[in-house]
């Protein structure tokens, strides 16, 4: 197989081919290697290299093979990470001046559960500014484009892993989400995104361990390769407190469970679909191509009704606990350094700061009941299903939408409203790629599932994804690379390293 092929070949397919010795770990991070040397100017997704370590690591995962060891289920794969995750010895920004030059000296959790899987972490990717954003931009690295049109948004704040599979820069890469930052971008850059049931992925670093709004999760081109990337990241660390066990058996961390996901019975399942949640300011135009979408799937399942969990009071909730995980994490430099900040954290400070405990009361019980709305909500329905992102990729120059249809958005993150009307209650959601917009950009389904059903949503997806694998319209879109390699670099671009 050409260098080339490899860039584009899934995970799971690489593994094969590591394994049965038909290509190297050196052969293929070298292709990932010269993919990014080719494509990402045009994106700028992938923003910090560690090229002798992960040679390094290449040539002993090569060794090992030789030697008939399997070190893990990502022996001599290359995989990118978010910025914002710390990887020993690889600088780790967040996007932030403040940690222009950090250099942690230990791996996050998940991704040392990812090395420890064979996994060669060789790059990081790029996110806005402390990961605070649905528009991947920041003044240390600058913007990353959408691989469809470097001039429109790539979403965020995983927009950076994102890009970089969509372009083939590596078959895996880790993203994060609080208001669908897993899955917003993989909408935006036809790629799959799952944001799994809190505490499945366990995370030491999040400040507010007992929140259930932040996660980490995996990201890929299929859904076979994030189950595959899922089974590593999955863990019961203990520093997590939402992380848990029952006793004498490790829920959180056995992989068989996530490896391989299961083709569903779609025709007993009963999918339920909304447009809004009732709520989300969904284009017009996102809207009729979501009907179509509907009527394709409908008749794969056993009965399909129009209907959503009670969200009523959502945009508010969120806004009150997002802020508290700002205030928190961001209060004493924006009191002592507010000039380090950009204009999405301060605004986000600035709201927590102004915000009551009866407010945060009201919000958590409001949290509280859309929780329990979708338990009874999923009493009569397997599966929801909606647009993963309320409106088609815009320019990134726009610091977040200002109005959908004419309508002004609330916040910066109100266009995210369709995320976060699942973050909220904490049920598992994926977001995989259904063909293209009516603006011929990537759209996005988002597939909810009931609480705990990670490999529910994994065995649709999985279902869903066979069912139009050869549907030119309905299929996985791929960027033009040809275009993206003559393309001028996106540096050139003008406001492409400014806060606002």
């Amino acid at each position: 197989m050409a260098l080339s092929g490899l860039c584009d070949s899934s995970a799971v397919e690489l593994r094969r081919l590591l394994a049965a010795r038909a290509i190297s770990p050196v052969e293929l991070l070298e292709a990932c290697l010269s993919r990014i040397a080719t494509i990402n100017p045009a994106v700028n997704a992938v923003v910090t290299l560690d090229v002798s370590g992960a040679r390094k690591a290449a040539t002993a995962a090569e060794a090992a093979i030789l030697r008939g060891e399997d070190r893990g289920a990502l022996h001599g794969l290359p995989v990118l990470i978010k910025d914002t995750q710390d990887t020993a010895g690889l600088r780790s920004t967040y996007g932030s001046p403040l940690l222009r030059d950090n250099v942690p000296v230990a791996d996050q959790g998940s991704v040392a559960r990812l090395r420890a899987a064979g996994a060669i972490i060789f790059g990081k990717t790029n996110t806005p500014e402390w990961a605070a954003g649905g528009n991947t931009r920041n003044p240390v690295f600058g913007a990353t484009g959408n691989p469809f049109d470097p001039m429109r948004s790539a979403a965020g704040s995983s927009g950076g892993s994102a890009v970089a599979l969509a372009c083939g820069m590596a078959p895996l890469a880790s993203g994060s989400d609080t208001g669908g930052s897993l899955r917003n971008p993989a909408g935006f850059s036809g790629i799959v995104g799952m944001r799994p049931s809190y505490g499945l992925v366990a995370s030491e670093k999040r400040a507010f361990g007992w929140s259930n709004l932040s996660t980490d999760g995996p990201m890929a081109r299929n859904v076979a390769d994030t189950a595959l990337m899922l089974s590593v990241m999955a863990s019961d660390d203990v520093r997590d407190p939402l992380a848990y066990t029952l006793p004498g058996e490790p829920v959180r961390s056995r992989a068989e469970r996530w490896a391989a996901p299961r083709p569903a019975d779609l025709g007993k399942l009963r999918l339920a679909f909304t447009e809004d949640f009732g709520f989300a300011p969904t284009e017009q135009a996102i809207r009729r191509v979501f009907r179509d979408r509907v009527a394709r799937l409908a008749p794969l399942f056993a009965g399909c009704r129009e209907a959503t969990p009670d969200c009523s009071g959502a945009d508010d909730a969120f806004a009150v606990l997002r802020a508290g995980l700002f205030l928190a994490m961001h209060g004493k430099n924006y009191k002592e350094r507010p000039e380090m900040l950009g204009p999405n954290v301060r605004a986000n400070v600035e709201e927590g700061l102004s915000y009551t405990l009866e407010d945060h009361g009201r919000a958590a019980t409001t949290q509280t009941r859309i929780y329990r709305a979708y338990q009874t909500f999923f009493e009569t329905c397997d599966v929801l299903i909606s647009p993963t992102i309320t409106l088609s990729p815009r320019t990134w120059s726009e610091l977040y939408p200002a109005e959908i249809d004419g309508v002004p958005t609330k916040s910066y993150f109100h266009w995210l409203a369709l995320a976060y009307a699942v973050t909220l209650p904490g049920h598992p959601a994926i977001s995989i790629p259904l063909g293209l917009d009516e603006a011929g950009l990537p759209f996005g389904l988002q597939i909810v599932g009931p609480r705990g059903g990670d490999a529910i949503v994994l065995s649709v997806a999985a279902s869903i994804e066979a069912a139009f694998a050869g549907d030119a319209q309905l299929c996985r879109p791929v960027p033009d690379l040809a275009r993206l390699a003559a393309a001028p670099p996106l540096s050139a671009a003008p406001g492409f390293l400014t806060w606002e």
